[in-house]
């Protein structure tokens, strides 16, 4: 579905992620390595579906808001403060503002990214 014709905020809104997965667009995942899809933009809120494909990195950046990212397929492994966590699927790692991580994966994953900005009208977590 073109992101010009989802529904991204309302009142009540109810996800089934594993057919949200299936927004993950595969050709986009094998040219760049990564991909995202905003499932939720409410004022500083925002949801984001994220996939990392096999060796897959996010280079080293910050989030002007607190960060949850919970691991909904695949292995990934975050180095944050200069510490690797490794997550399993179920696992999710929560980060205050401003703290530099980064992200990579052997196999591949789907992450569920959670973002509180603090300047709304900053730039997307994920480009």
């Amino acid at each position: 579905m073109s992101s010009m014709t989802r529904i991204l905020g309302g009142d009540v809104q109810v996800h089934h992620l594993r057919r949200d997965e299936q927004m993950i667009e595969p050709s986009l995942l094998a040219k760049h390595g990564r991909t995202a899809r905003t499932l939720v933009k409410a004022g500083a809120f925002r949801l984001t579906l994220m996939a990392l494909g096999p060796h897959g990195d996010l280079p080293m950046h910050k989030a002007d808001g607190p960060v949850s990212i919970q691991v909904l397929a695949g292995d990934v492994e975050f180095t944050v403060l200069g510490q690797p966590y490794q997550l399993a699927i179920g696992e999710l790692i929560v980060l205050a503002a401003g703290v530099e991580h980064a992200a990579r994966s052997i196999g591949g994953c789907t992450l569920l990214l959670t973002v509180v900005h603090t300047d709304t009208d900053g730039p997307s977590p994920v480009e």
